[in-house]
């Protein structure tokens, strides 16, 4: 290990393989190292046994939920849009010979106490049950605008500037209502709170428009895809990937301390007495807590379950987005379910996931809303975890920490 690198990537959670992925294509000699002894970090896919292990400890697995190996329960679920950047990533680093993937079956908006399929376009927008016939002429106008607007071509801009027009105004020009308002930010656009009404407009036109284009790529019936046997896939391509262009991967590796000069500049990191030099670190918050802050907590529950979730149109895989206001709450909270059709669980299984930015220290009551419109589980597991962000200058220190995520989608 006592060699110079370009670059040491620790921790092989999804965002750190990808990078490591990259950097060795583009020619950098990386080491990549991880305390644990699997890929994935806090992003990892776990087998039944795995799962059982973390959250009951040595409680064994109950015999009916099928074999410990057919199950793959991310840690950090995500569905990944369908023509958005990580996709973009994955066919020009042609990662895509490691992986398979599947649409994602259905996108659901939970409003006024029901789930509605998302319309993403003028003529879904027509059929919806969430709109009365007027709002939906107006809704339709504004998803036409959406779709024509093009940010080189003002005359596709009605005279608007949508750098410095706020969403709200541009909303405000259609004359959609607050329910409208509520599943095209959240459900559409994909924010998670409402701040994004007062800010410039073109963002939320731009997300509107990658919806509507994940939609159209697949024709499916969401936006979304999954790989194949979980999102613990995904780190692990890259890891070949980055070994395919030299990158060396050390796990097991205890402690991995990090070193710096008198300057505060990174030289390297020191595992079981030996110290790899390096030129910069890239590495997830926990290998370098005294450069990271809290930002937030996020709550969790993990169900397994024999049946899709309900009024989903008996969708395998399926995301329902329940947006802020709809539960008075101050951001959404998203149910995520998958099943045995994207193999992460035995036959007649699903694994649903209900989470949300926690505003309290109590999963079991913060999630309610979510976990009742699951309906009967067999088993259910709560947890929270801290979001960080890194607080240090990496001009300064070369060090490239990377965010702990909510979701990603």
């Amino acid at each position: 290990m006592d060699e110079e690198y370009d670059v040491i990537v620790l921790g092989t959670g999804l965002k750190e393989c990808i990078l490591s992925g990259l950097l060795s294509v583009d020619g950098l000699k990386v080491l990549h190292m991880d305390r644990n002894d699997y890929y994935g970090g806090e992003s990892t896919s776990l087998n039944l046994i795995q799962l059982w292990k973390r959250f009951r400890g040595s409680d064994k697995p109950p015999a009916q939920l099928g074999s410990s190996r057919d199950y793959n329960v991310d840690m950090i679920p995500k569905f990944i849009m369908a023509n958005g950047a990580l996709v973009r990533v994955l066919i020009h680093t042609d990662v895509t010979k490691y992986l398979y993937f599947k649409a994602v079956d259905g996108s659901f908006v939970y409003n006024k106490g029901k789930i509605h399929k998302v319309p993403a376009t003028d003529m879904e927008a027509l059929k919806s049950p969430l709109m009365g016939i007027f709002e939906k002429r107006r809704a339709r106008k504004f998803f036409i605008y959406v779709q024509d607007y093009n940010e080189g071509e003002p005359k596709t801009h009605e005279g608007m500037d949508l750098t410095r027009v706020t969403t709200r105004e541009l909303i405000a020009k259609y004359g959609l209502d607050d329910n409208t308002v509520d599943f095209i930010g959240h459900a559409l656009a994909l924010h998670r709170d409402d701040c994004y009404l007062d800010e410039p407009a073109l963002d939320t036109v731009k997300r509107m428009k990658l919806y509507a284009e994940s939609v159209a790529r697949f024709a499916g019936g969401s936006p979304y895809i999954y790989p194949l046997y979980g999102l613990g896939e995904l780190p692990q391509a890259f890891a070949r990937l980055s070994a395919v262009y030299g990158g060396t991967y050390m796990l097991n590796k205890p402690e991995c301390k990090v070193e710096f000069d008198e300057e505060g500049k990174v030289i390297g990191v020191t595992s079981e007495g030996e110290t790899a030099k390096c030129k910069k670190v890239v590495c997830d918050p926990s290998y370098l807590p005294n450069k990271v802050r809290k930002v937030g907590k996020v709550a969790r529950a993990i169900a397994i379950m024999s049946h899709p979730i309900p009024n989903t149109n008996d969708s395998h895989s399926a995301q329902v987005i329940l947006p802020q206001k709809q539960l008075g709450r101050k951001s959404d909270m998203y149910l995520f379910c998958c099943s045995y059709s994207h193999n992460v669980a035995p036959k007649g299984k699903f694994i649903a996931f209900v989470s949300t930015e926690a505003e309290t220290d109590h999963p079991e009551t913060e999630l309610k809303p979510g976990i009742d419109l699951l309906g009967p589980v067999d088993e259910i597991f709560f947890e929270t975890y801290d979001r960080y962000e890194p607080v240090n200058e990496p001009s300064l220190d070369n060090c490239f920490i990377s965010t702990v995520s909510f979701s990603w989608i």
